[in-house]
């Protein structure tokens, strides 16, 4: 499928409190169609992994109308950064859409973003 990335009205409204549960859960979601939940066997509220590389990360799934298939949609955020490649081809900046990743039914549990960072190297605080 094809990872795209952006911001989400609700993750707007909590970009200041980013440590909040709100803006944790909304960053921790990705959006597909629903047909697509249906070629994968899931229903919303369950569990996906999307891996890109060596790196995956499992996020809740949301029914995502507006979200074209084939494709899946993931507000900005650690979850998101976790998968991302971090090559940015001369321009400072990684490709934040049109990702290709691996989609598959998870049952792991949603990992904090303090321990996804703790994974990269970095520190609780």
């Amino acid at each position: 499928m094809i990872l795209n990335t952006g911001r989400t009205i609700p993750q707007g409204n909590s970009v200041e409190y980013k440590p909040s549960p709100e803006y944790g859960a909304e960053t921790s979601r990705a959006f597909l169609a629903p047909l697509d939940l249906m070629d994968l066997g899931i229903e919303d509220g369950d569990r996906i992994r999307i891996s890109c590389g060596d790196r995956s990360v499992v996020l809740t799934v949301s029914a995502g109308d507006h979200v074209p298939p084939g494709t899946l949609f993931v507000p900005y955020g650690a979850h998101a950064n976790h998968v991302v490649p971090a090559a940015t081809h001369g321009t400072g900046m990684p490709d934040f859409k049109g990702i290709s990743v691996d989609v598959e039914p998870a049952t792991d549990p949603v990992r904090s973003v303090w321990d996804l960072m703790e994974d990269l190297g970095g520190r609780r605080y």
